[in-house]
């Protein structure tokens, strides 16, 4: 049964005549004959009486009409819907973000989409930045953002934000003192406070330690956790230092619950990527939601 057939089964009724409905559909009359009889054979029913005067439904044909008419409704409204959706920024965006961009980027962005975009919401689910890279390679999530690239993963890594890694301590005397200046000497000696593995910040954080000369398997690791509130929290309790977004720790910073140390390293330098699928063009929405996080975060 095609779409055509019905459409040409529906129009013979409404006419009453074969020759109408052909001019209607832009068919042969033959062609409209041989569509309503392929109908009636896949039905294994008859539809339309013919006689010499008039051109009507069966009693199985009125009823069959009905459905038809639902079914080319149906295909109307997927088409109107499906070309909407294409040329319109609507509906639910499915996103994959890691730790640093769901807490902290994605709830400064998104008032200002929904603001521009009120037929526009999102569905946003938390991971690691290396199972965010594979909900988009599974089609899972349209779009992911993570704080870390991965080559050979058959994505696209563009940039939407750029970000600092700072070196967090309680605020006690022993870093007070140190005014401002962390050395790789009380890193080695200092309890440290880990991020996960899969985790981006952990990723450039090994990168910087290893560019100062600190293995990371040396370090005193007093506790690992899986997400960086968690470790800011532990930081200010005393459990050890870490390394954080400054995204991230600006509140805690702040209210003084914590000190913060820049070093003069660019593998403490890094971005924020929008995550999206080689060869699978993006939808409006999808399109919208880059260019709004670019905009939030001054990256054009």
């Amino acid at each position: 049964m095609h779409l055509k057939q019905l459409e040409v089964f529906v129009n013979v009724v409404k006419l009453k005549s074969f020759s109408k409905a052909a001019e209607a559909v832009y068919l042969s009359q033959p062609t409209v004959s041989a569509h309503i009889n392929a109908l009636e054979e896949e039905l294994d029913t008859k539809l339309i009486v013919r006689s010499t005067k008039e051109v009507y439904p069966s009693e199985a044909g009125k009823i069959f009409y009905q459905y038809a008419l639902e079914m080319l409704n149906l295909r109307d409204t997927a088409f109107m819907e499906v070309k909407s959706y294409s040329t319109q920024v609507k509906g639910i965006l499915e996103i994959a973000a890691s730790t640093v961009p769901s807490q902290y980027l994605l709830p400064k962005a998104i008032p200002g989409l929904l603001e521009k975009y009120p037929q526009l919401s999102f569905s946003i689910k938390q991971y690691d930045s290396v199972e965010v890279v594979h909900r988009i390679i599974e089609m899972e999530a349209e779009i992911g953002v993570t704080g870390a690239m991965f080559e050979k993963s058959g994505c696209i890594f563009e940039p939407i934000a750029d970000d600092r890694l700072v070196i967090i301590t309680p605020n006690i005397k022993e870093f007070a003192d140190l005014n401002g200046k962390m050395t790789p000497e009380l890193i080695r000696s200092s309890k440290f406070v880990s991020r996960e593995y899969g985790s981006g910040t952990r990723k450039e954080s090994e990168n910087f330690l290893l560019g100062i000369g600190i293995d990371p398997q040396s370090l005193k690791i007093s506790v690992q956790l899986e997400s960086t509130e968690s470790v800011i929290q532990a930081v200010k309790n005393n459990l050890g230092i870490a390394i954080v977004s400054k995204y991230a720790c600006e509140d805690c910073l702040a209210a003084g619950n914590i000190l913060a140390f820049d070093y003069e390293s660019p593998d403490l330098s890094r971005s924020f990527y929008a995550v999206y699928r080689k060869n699978r063009p993006l939808s409006p929405a999808a399109e919208a939601f880059v260019k709004g996080l670019k905009e939030t975060f001054g990256r054009q």
